[in-house]
């Protein structure tokens, strides 16, 4: 008997070990997120007027319920306003392009990266170099400080007329080969410095699930005959498919919802300067369940493909 309760005593303790690393987040989100939300989604179904003071309104805002659906903020999101939808779809159609090439990218650079050669420290710095790059002052620093756009202005100025893969691209259109199948390999490759720059959390992902795949199973293979590209697609590839969730997952999550996104760029216009907070509190909750389902229906179908190995 007691064996048979040592696997259920090793799950359960690495379930309260899990639930431990994520309690800073619960408590936070319950205590720093939930009546944000709450106020938001009530002001997605009003009509919001600013307050001519603090004691008339409570928090600044008089929110005076809408009862009828053509009234409703959600109806003026997607058939008043003109930039919205157009919005909505151009996010859509960029994620379809950038999230498997953010992917794919990072998947290859972590295989790279997993090898051994010299050197291997320095040059894993300069790829996780992104995950640096990518807090709040790099970013910061990276949009508004003069002297970095126009150290991009003059290297954007520098490259023109230059370009292979703007040579490439009019060759292919003057000969007519491709045409709009090869727009977006041509968008990839004009945006080859963002999918970088996005790879960085992904490929420490990739490199930690290849790490936990023993070397035996690769000697073994070797003994049985099989070449390094089997040995990719039997070993490597199955059991590194549940990082491929995680990091789809994740950079969903982050293209869509990154402060240079149009979407969320039409949002924040919409609270300030317009202060038009009904509205667009209505245009984040319907963005909001649109990430929701498109995360929905990807985990549904690559899940199925994901292997767990135990």
């Amino acid at each position: 008997m007691a064996k048979k309760r040592k696997p259920r005593n090793l799950r359960r303790r690495n379930a309260i070990a899990g639930y431990m690393f994520i309690s800073p987040f619960i408590i936070g989100f319950l205590v720093f997120l939930v009546k944000p939300m709450i106020e938001s989604f009530r002001m997605s179904l009003s009509k919001v007027i600013i307050a001519a003071s603090q004691k008339e309104g409570g928090n600044g805002f008089i929110m005076e319920r809408i009862t009828t659906w053509k009234e409703s903020n959600y109806y003026r999101a997607f058939f008043y306003d003109p930039d919205y939808k157009n919005r909505l779809v151009d996010s859509l159609k960029n994620m379809a392009i950038q999230v498997p090439a953010i992917i794919v990218f990072s998947f290859f650079i972590a295989l790279l990266l997993n090898q051994e050669f010299k050197g291997r420290g320095f040059v894993r710095a300069i790829f996780f170099l992104p995950v640096i790059l990518s807090s709040g002052v790099i970013v910061g620093l990276e949009y508004n400080n003069t002297l970095m756009s126009g150290m991009k202005d003059i290297i954007a100025e520098s490259g023109e007329g230059f370009s292979i893969t703007a040579s490439l691209e009019t060759i292919l259109r003057t000969t007519g080969i491709g045409g709009k199948i090869l727009d977006p390999v041509f968008k990839i490759i004009e945006g080859v410095y963002d999918v970088a720059l996005a790879s960085g959390i992904q490929i420490v992902i990739f490199i930690s699930g290849l790490q936990t795949v023993s070397t035996s199973m690769y000697e073994a293979a070797k003994i049985e005959g099989c070449t390094a590209w089997e040995s990719f697609w039997k070993i490597t590839f199955p059991l590194v498919s549940s990082m491929i969730l995680v990091n789809l997952v994740y950079t969903t999550v982050d293209f869509l919802m990154r402060t240079d996104n149009q979407v969320m760029d039409l949002i924040t216009l919409k609270v300030n300067p317009q202060m038009e907070y009904g509205l667009s509190a209505a245009m984040a909750w319907s963005y909001f369940g649109i990430v929701a389902a498109v995360l929905g229906i990807l985990a549904a179908i690559i899940s199925k493909k994901v292997y767990y190995y135990e």
